[in-house]
Order: structure tokens, then C-alpha cells, then sequence
């Protein structure tokens, strides 16, 4: 779904360009409400984790693979308006530093894979929890199918784009087919990776979820040798919070090394098979128009270690240099914003009658 310079023209690049930065503009806004000094760590790490998901390409369908877009995950985990963010930045470190992504084309692809992503899959998040109880398991099954929905959006989202925009000539309905027909089934996996990962989170730190927020559960006793619920007393809550089972400290570190274990071991496995949108633009022929990328000659290009000539060590060393530049990179922006929400607290004025 990273999309390359050439594919849309520069007017609807320059009109992505500016939707882009008026997300990002809200969502920084929008961010200090959703920040704390609890959850701006883990935004960081978020933004961390979809870089080393995003290496691990999976197969999908006749030669197809498919990769994490992220949007509903960090949605999800940290809310609607950091999850722009955190997308946001995993995409602006791909596209500078591993030329993935063209630059011209970076307004369209933080609409398409932060904006609509995020958006869509919170929305249908939310909808769903509206009808489904308060339970980790409701909120696990949730973000599945927010996950699902999401990436096939923002496949007819580049179509949309396409279609006004689009650099050569192609049948604009054949494009959409095929795009939302493989989006579809890398959904799948997004979802699958997105329901995991967020329900293994909700087991050892419910409250840090965002989309828990307000999760609950029943009191249970022991009653000879069986849980049973605990009836509520009368005027009393019948439930209380569920408890967070390791400190912040060893989930942080724990993502962390997650993080580049992925990125510098396991990506070496992933699929070499071209991802959905490469393969529909070299099936429908969009790719005649593309064009190089401006940082080709960056020493990490392509996610390689430039001068490395091991393949295995070259990819891990740049798979750990991007972990850790996306997450001083992200961290770096969420406490600002987080510093930013204490600064905007104005002081109670206290009028004397």
C-alpha cells in the first residue's frame, strides 16, 4: 500500500499533501486529550511495533503478499488521534530513511494508511462495542473486524485517488476490483495480527488499552472449588476494574524487544513476493509511470545495511536501526505532545462577590 512517486499526478498529490497535514494538525490537537504520562510511552512503542510488523510480509494469493497497515491496531491501543500519529511517523521514517514510499506521493499515503485506516476501523470499533458487552473478548473480537474493514477502505481509497488523479490510462473499475479483492484478503491477516496482539496487551494491561477504557469485569468468589459471581448489593457497582498484571516498565520493554526480534530476525523469513499494490499495478500496468525514488542512495534503501553484503545481517541491521529510530522518533513527539496538554491547563480564576 506504500505508494511510489508517479503513480498520482502532482495536483492530487499536493491536495493529499494538504488533507494529510490538516489530520495531522487535528490529531495533534486531539492527542493531548487521548496522552498521559501512562500512555505516551506506549504510543512510542506502538509506532515501534507497526515498523517491525510491517517488515513481516505474508502470502495471501498467487504470488501476493501483504503486510500490517496499522491503523486500527494503534487506534485501538492508544486511540483515534495518536494512532494517525503513530502511523504518521512509521510512514515518514520509511519514506526518508528506507525510500519505501515516495515522497511526493506522502500526503497520499498518510491518508490512505493513517487518516482512513484509523478512522474507519475506530469507527466500526466503536459501533461494535456499542452492541457487544464489556469484556476482553468483546473488545479483541472488535478490533478483528475493525481490522478487517480497514485495509480493504483504504485500497478503494487509492482507487478514489486513482481515478482522479492516476498517471496512466486504466480502467478505473478494473483497478477497483482487484485492489479491494486482495485488500481483502491481506485484511485477514491485518485483522488476525491486530485481535492478537491487542487482546495479549488486554491480558497483562487492560487500562492501557484505549478502546478498554471503562472495561470491566465480575466479581468472582471461590465457592467449594467453583467460581461463582458475586451479586451485587443494592445501590453498589457490580463490577469493578480489571487488574493490570505487570508494571508499564516490563510491557515497554517487553514490546521493545518483540519489536526487534521482528524486525531483525524474523523479517528475514517474510514473503518476497510482491505486496497487493505492487502487484495490481504491475497486473493493470500503473507502474509505467513510476518513478525513482529521491533517496534511492540512502545508506539504508530498500531496508538494507548499504555496504553490508550479507543479506541475513544487513536486513536485521536495518530492521533494528529502524525500531530505534521509530521509536525516539515517536516517543519524542508524544511526550512534546503530552508536555504540551500540562502547558495548556489555564488556572481557575476565583472572582471575589
Amino acid at each position: 500500500m506504500h505508494v511510489p512517486d508517479g503513480f498520482i499526478n502532482a495536483p492530487t498529490s499536493a491536495v493529499t499533501g494538504v488533507v494529510a497535514a490538516g489530520a495531522i494538525a487535528v490529531s495533534l490537537r486531539g492527542a493531548r486529550r487521548e496522552l498521559d504520562e501512562r500512555t505516551a510511552p506506549l504510543a512510542g512503542l506502538v509506532a515501534a511495533f507497526i515498523f517491525a510488523v510491517q517488515m513481516l510480509n505474508f502470502p495471501v494469493a498467487a504470488g501476493t503478499s501483504g503486510h500490517l497497515l496499522g491503523g486500527a491496531l494503534a487506534a485501538i491501543l492508544v486511540g483515534p488521534f495518536t494512532g494517525v500519529l503513530c502511523v504518521s511517523v512509521v510512514l515518514l521514517m520509511q519514506g526518508i530513511l528506507f525510500a519505501d514510499g515516495g515522497l511526493t506521493a506522502l500526503g497520499v499515503n498518510i491518508t490512505n494508511m493513517a487518516v482512513v485506516t484509523t478512522v474507519v476501523a475506530y469507527a466500526a470499533f466503536r459501533g461494535l462495542l456499542k452492541v457487544l458487552p464489556r469484556t476482553p473478548r468483546s473488545v479483541t473480537a472488535a478490533s478483528f473486524v475493525a481490522a478487517l474493514l480497514s485495509v480493504p477502505s483504504a485500497a478503494l481509497a487509492f482507487t478514489l485517488m486513482y481515478a482522479v488523479g492516476g498517471t496512466t490510462d486504466v480502467a478505473i473499475g478494473k483497478v477497483a476490483t482487484a485492489m479491494v479483492g486482495v485488500h481483502v484478503l491481506i485484511g485477514i491477516g491485518e485483522a488476525t495480527i491486530t485481535a492478537l496482539t491487542v487482546g495479549a496487551v488486554i491480558a497483562v494491561r487492560p487500562d492501557l488499552v484505549y478502546g478498554a477504557r471503562g472495561l470491566q469485569q465480575k466479581l468472582r468468589l471461590r465457592v467449594n472449588g467453583e467460581l461463582v459471581d458475586v451479586p451485587a448489593a443494592e445501590g453498589a457497582a457490580p463490577s469493578a476494574p480489571v487488574a493490570a498484571r505487570t508494571s508499564r516498565r516490563t510491557l515497554w520493554v517487553t514490546g521493545l524487544a518483540t519489536s526487534l526480534l521482528l524486525a531483525g530476525f524474523v523479517s528475514f523469513y517474510a514473503s518476497s513476493s510482491p505486496d497487493g499494490l505492487e502487484k495490481v499495478a504491475a497486473d493493470k500496468g500503473i507502474d509505467t509511470k513510476a518513478e525513482g525514488h529521491a533517496v534511492s542512495g540512502s545508506p539504508l534503501a530498500d531496508y538494507g545495511v548499504k555496504d553490508v553484503t550479507d543479506a541475513r545481517l544487513s536486513g536485521g541491521l536495518a530492521g533494528v536501526i529502524g525500531v530505534g529510530v521509530t521509536v525516539v522518533a515517536g516517543s519524542t513527539v508524544f511526550w512534546a505532545v503530552r508536555r504540551r496538554r500540562s502547558t495548556d491547563v489555564s488556572p481557575t480564576t476565583v472572582e471575589n462577590v
